[in-house]
């Protein structure tokens, strides 16, 4: 029988604070880069997923 040790590591409040920050970001530039796309069913798909989560957009 073999036996594996698995070493885990928590990453530091600032680690998760950038990946927190990295992940907001992306999302809003998502959000708004779709919201401006020059394809109508593309900007008409992110209007109608910012009005199903109650996110003001006009």
């Amino acid at each position: 029988m073999t036996t594996t040790s698995v070493s885990t590591q928590q990453a530091s409040v600032s680690e998760r604070a950038k990946a927190v920050a990295a992940a907001l970001l992306l999302g809003f530039v998502l959000v708004y880069t779709v919201g401006f796309a020059a394809s109508a069913s593309v900007h008409n798909a992110a209007h109608d997923t910012r009005h199903g989560l109650a996110f003001p957009c006009h």
